[in-house]
């Protein structure tokens, strides 16, 4: 029997065996400007628990979606339902998957329906620039829903003319295939890609299909440029235990989804002003018993349409940000009903340079306003202090709130009920941090805490009532996490290691109720994460991945994941081996993982 322990032994051996060796990096990133805060401020400089995954992290580390390389940040939790991320949900720091926000250039896509379909959205790794991860509470950046955390995933800006075609098989029969296609001139550029997906199943009724289609467009390029994202992905799936108990093996589930988005960023001066318009659909069919509709069968249908305007002012000493969002969200179902909301988001914010640019304050606020839920109000401020060019303290306080889900409100089935009377959950929350940014080491380190109230439940007094939906829970979530990353030379090629480590303690409230749903906390108790990436022979790139997580449902494992990459002129092979040491183990809803598998690919480009 292999010990869980020696794969993490081996990593540290490996990274610091060569720790005597020349110190190498390729990338800097203290001058990324983080575009999803409402003033642009260079990574070095933010004062908040912001994390960016580059264009070239997200090259070396080989992964076919986003949602495997999420899954090596410590303190996020993307919970899956099957083999590639068939169904997927996002968790920050231990709230719920509604409780997230996932952005797109700096677009929401939170669900009013529900908040399992948010990852449906993610572009292939080939069309990100980059990846910010902002953890804690963000409302009054973003408004509702970012409770716990946000990422806002940025797309290539710099197109150029290309062509690639990629094609991959693997273990349970599944294909993939994706076709890149890029044009640029002086004018104007564009990108479009189509990717395709589909699988027996690695299990009973766990077959799927997907199919995305990503368009991106800069227009005007020298003059006021224009810059346009086209998103759609219709997935069909069997959808075995994923949402009922086990026992329920004959579930079925097709979605689709929309996005159309036009942006454009005006510089003038001192001032920056970014509008923005969009539309997201989405569309849900889900089926209790495979080809029976008629046994039950729900359809549900959202559209939201928006428009947002953030502007800045550069001071001398300071900088001022404010602006608004203003949406109207429908949705028409079977189970839910016909429902109408309109939401408003105001914000202001304003961050002091003192001392020299060594101290920053930012205090700011947002006013929310829902048509079904009246008027919020969430301050907040932040703090830095720069120690040297090459290490920060910040501290955070602010209140967060997220608005129940029309799921939450309405949704009715033999076994559960929602309830129109609920209220938004709300939470203040604390967090202190520090930041080491060098050419040759990086390292992070954040303490946080959480006060939530009014939180979500489904409860009943006996065995044979209905399960009801319930603001009757109150959480204080307390912990820390922490990353470093240490790029090196292995003899004559450059290599990294990157240890990432997150602990969470929930301490919940006494429930006087006999049955809670939720009671029993799936959230991640500890998680380590150890990735340790390196060149071979000049032409062979590798990476290995190791996880190990404990729940608070006593539920824990050990992951190894391992990628090759063989480049030759304009050809790429791929090798991925997921889950080497063959472990059983289920991240959500005793829902079972594959096993061990295999996934082989080729990539080429003219």
């Amino acid at each position: 029997m292999i010990d869980k322990k020696t794969p993490i032994f081996l990593l540290f051996f490996l990274s610091f065996f060569s720790k005597a060796q020349q110190y190498l990096v390729k990338e800097n990133l203290d001058e990324v400007i983080v575009s999803s805060a409402r003033i642009d401020i260079p990574f070095s400089k933010n004062s908040r628990s912001i994390q960016i995954i580059s264009k070239e992290d997200i090259k070396k580390s080989g992964v076919k979606t986003i949602i495997d390389l999420l899954q090596q940040v410590p303190g996020i939790d993307i919970r899956r339902r099957g083999s590639d991320g068939i169904q997927a949900d996002l968790y920050i720091r231990g709230g719920t998957f509604d409780q997230t926000l996932l952005l797109i250039d700096g677009v929401k896509l939170e669900d009013s329906q529900t908040g399992h379909h948010t990852l449906n959205f993610l572009p292939p790794p080939n069309l990100i620039e980059r990846i910010e991860i902002i953890k804690g509470s963000s409302a009054r950046i973003f408004g509702q829903n970012a409770f716990t955390g946000a990422i806002n995933i940025v797309t290539k800006k710099d197109i150029k003319k290309n062509i690639s075609f990629q094609l991959s098989k693997g273990s349970y029969d599944r294909t993939k295939g994706n076709i890149l296609y890029g044009f640029s001139n002086e004018k104007n550029s564009m990108l479009i890609n189509l990717n395709g997906n589909l699988s027996n199943g690695y299990r009973y009724n766990t077959d799927y299909k997907f199919s995305n289609y990503f368009f991106k467009g800069n227009f005007l390029k020298k003059k006021n440029p224009i810059n346009m994202i086209a998103f759609f992905s219709d997935r069909k799936f069997g959808a075995n235990g994923f949402y009922a108990n086990p026992s329920a093996t004959e579930q079925y589930e097709e979605t689709q989804a929309s996005l159309v988005a036009f942006s454009s960023t005006y510089n003038k001066k001192k001032w920056v002003f970014k509008p923005k318009v969009f539309w997201r659909r989405g569309q849900d069919t889900y089926e209790y018993i495979r080809g029976k509709p008629e046994i039950y069968r729900n359809l549900h249908i959202t559209n939201k349409y928006g428009f947002s305007f953030d502007a800045s002012y550069s001071w001398d000493k300071a900088e001022t940000g404010f602006g608004v969002d203003l949406s109207k969200v429908s949705i028409v179902s079977n189970n839910l009903g016909d429902h109408q909301r309109t939401k408003l988001n105001i914000f202001f914010e304003h961050r002091l340079r003192l001392i020299n640019n060594l101290l920053d304050i930012s205090p700011g606020f947002a006013i929310n306003y829902f048509s079904d839920f009246n008027w919020h109000f969430f301050p907040g401020l932040d703090m830095g202090l720069e120690l040297n060019k090459n290490l920060r303290l910040y501290t955070t306080v602010g209140y967060t709130y997220r608005t129940p889900t029309y799921t939450d409100l309405y949704y009715q089935d033999p076994t559960t009920k929602g309830n129109k009377n609920l209220k938004p959950e709300e939470a203040f929350t604390k967090e202190v941090g520090v930041r080491f940014l060098k050419k040759n080491f990086s390292a992070s380190f954040a303490l946080f805490n959480r006060e939530s109230k009014n939180l979500i439940d489904y409860i009943k007094e006996s065995e044979e009532d209905l399960w009801q939906a319930n603001n009757i829970r109150e959480i204080n979530s307390k912990g820390f996490d922490f990353e470093f990353f240490f790029p090196f030379n292995n003899i004559s090629n450059l290599s990294s290691f990157k240890l990432g480590y997150s602990y969470l303690q929930n301490n919940l409230k006494n429930i006087d109720y006999s049955f809670s749903k939720y009671l029993i906390n799936s959230s991640i108790k500890h998680q380590l994460v150890g990735t340790y990436r390196t060149k071979l022979f000049k032409t062979i790139n590798s990476s290995t991945v190791f996880k190990f997580i404990e729940r608070y449902n006593n539920e824990s494992y050990s992951i190894i994941d391992l990628f090759f990459q063989y480049e030759f002129k304009k050809i790429k092979l791929d090798l991925f081996i997921n889950n080497l040491l063959n472990i059983e183990y289920s991240e959500t809803n005793l829902v079972p993982m594959p096993k061990r598998n295999f996934l082989f690919g080729i990539n080429y480009s003219l």
